[in-house]
């Protein structure tokens, strides 16, 4: 058994820590540097932010970091969740491929988003702080918040982007039915969303301008913090619970993956079931491929810029070197809400950047034809984001077939798409296209990248 796999072993074969791939990392990744003096970030520069348990897990080098009791307690509603042999797809693609997935969507809020969502809201409660402050593009990182803030009695304020908000009013329904606060983003309770409306009246939002709105709001009161569901070590330290339990589960399947996927908008779901392979493999164990997969129409991966950059629109958040597209660009309003976000998160990017991690962008379209076709195979339709990593797995399982190789594929299905289905709705109506990366928008973006 493996010195990863080991950390399972309680009575419910729910991991008893989050692994760091920080310790793993083959070459030590850029600083993180604050936005005004350039100087690399201190505890004390996120303490505005963040709660001290969030802070410490966001530098520490640790490998493995325990999971508090009162947080278990919680994953134990829905974890270990399953993993599956997608068996009837094989058969109807006739590959000799073996394909399994993750699925995240049995979660209360039906996607991964609560694996970080309960820790957070748990630390903000025990440091006394009453309101957290968050962003959201789909709905599912918005939707487990306000969730787990019911959980631990936090008021939850969600800046929704406002296409997502007009496009998906179940999520906003969810929100609300917890208790949560959802405005549409960009906002005219800000100053940073008025700065937005007063230059685009008929701007359909960013996550980079909602994450600027959240932050605004949330450093005006001493009791209140914010909370963001992907990019930062510390989120991607707590998705690691499903590549934990994946290892587990292959193991007992007596198998291991060759190539494991995901879908990625800021890489939490991504990082969640790929860096805990990753980090065996740099500690000598078997090696993988890694596959990272983005929407074309906001392409970070394969045409953005390693380079640092704002988290946000506005400039109110630390610099980062990731993989962005410039915290200026606007994304078109494609369904997958989820992955339209400018940067990338800095541990995946460095990855990426040292070739552990290749990228694919897929455009709409062929995106929910695969989702049709995994669903008609194996009963659970896809959230749109999660369509992503369905289609490079398809395509990976279809060269197997055309190479005569029998390779194990894992991927993550980060969750469901019920509350998805006008999105399913326009796409069989033939109402859905292909939006195109603006290259233009894009070029004028990255020229604005900050001078370090």
């Amino acid at each position: 058994m493996s010195e990863t796999v080991k950390y399972l072993l309680d009575e419910s074969r729910l991991p008893r820590a989050w692994y760091n791939i920080t310790a793993d990392m083959p070459e030590p990744m850029a600083p993180v540097l604050h936005p005004v003096s350039r100087e690399p970030v201190t505890a004390d520069d996120l303490a505005s932010l963040f709660p001290r348990g969030v802070i410490e897990q966001e530098v520490s080098s640790e490998r493995y970091i325990d999971i508090p009791e009162p947080v278990r307690r919680v994953y134990r509603q829905w974890r270990p969740s399953p993993l599956y042999r997608a068996r009837r797809l094989e058969q109807a693609l006739s590959t000799p491929a073996r394909i399994y997935y993750k699925y995240e969507g049995v979660s209360p809020a039906g996607s991964h988003k609560p694996n970080t969502a309960v820790p957070q809201a748990f630390y903000n409660a025990a440091e006394g702080i009453r309101r957290i402050t968050t962003e959201t593009g789909a709905g599912q990182w918005g939707s487990s918040l306000a969730m787990a803030g019911a959980m631990f009695g936090l008021e939850i304020v969600v800046y929704m982007v406002k296409v997502s908000f007009q496009q998906k009013p179940y999520r906003r329904a969810f929100m609300e039915s917890f208790g949560a606060r959802c405005i549409a983003s960009p906002s005219d309770t800000t100053e940073s969303g008025r700065k937005i409306l007063a230059e685009r009246p008929d701007s359909t939002g960013s996550l980079g301008v909602a994450i600027s709105e959240a932050v605004e709001l949330a450093v005006q009161r001493e009791d209140t913090h914010y909370a963001l569901g992907s990019v930062l070590n510390h989120v991607l330290l707590h998705q690691s619970v499903i590549g934990l339990e994946a290892m587990e589960q292959m193991a007992m399947a007596d198998d291991y993956p060759d190539i494991v996927i995901g879908c990625t908008g800021g890489g939490s779901n991504f990082a969640g079931i790929a860096f805990p392979f990753m980090g065996e493999q740099f500690r000598g164990g078997r090696s993988l491929e890694v596959v990272a997969v983005e929407p074309a129409a906001c392409p970070t991966l394969t045409r953005g810029r390693f380079a640092y950059d704002y988290g946000d629109t506005a400039h109110l958040t630390p610099l980062t070197k990731m993989h962005t597209l410039g915290s200026s660009f606007m994304p078109p309003g494609f369904h997958a809400g989820g992955l339209r976000y400018h940067g990338m998160a800095p541990q995946i990017s460095h990855l990426a950047h040292l070739g552990h991690i290749k990228a694919r962008a897929y455009n709409q379209l062929e995106c929910f034809e695969a989702g049709l076709q995994f669903a008609r195979a194996e009963g659970i339709i896809p959230a749109p984001e999660a369509n992503h990593a369905v289609k490079a797995t398809i395509d990976e399982a279809i060269r197997c077939r055309e190479a005569g190789e029998s390779r194990a594929i894992l991927f993550n299905l980060c969750g469901h798409g019920n509350f998805d289905m006008q999105a399913y709705t326009d796409y069989l109506a033939g109402r859905l296209r292909d939006d195109e990366y603006d290259a233009a928008e894009g070029s004028m973006a990255l020229a604005g990248l900050p001078s370090v």
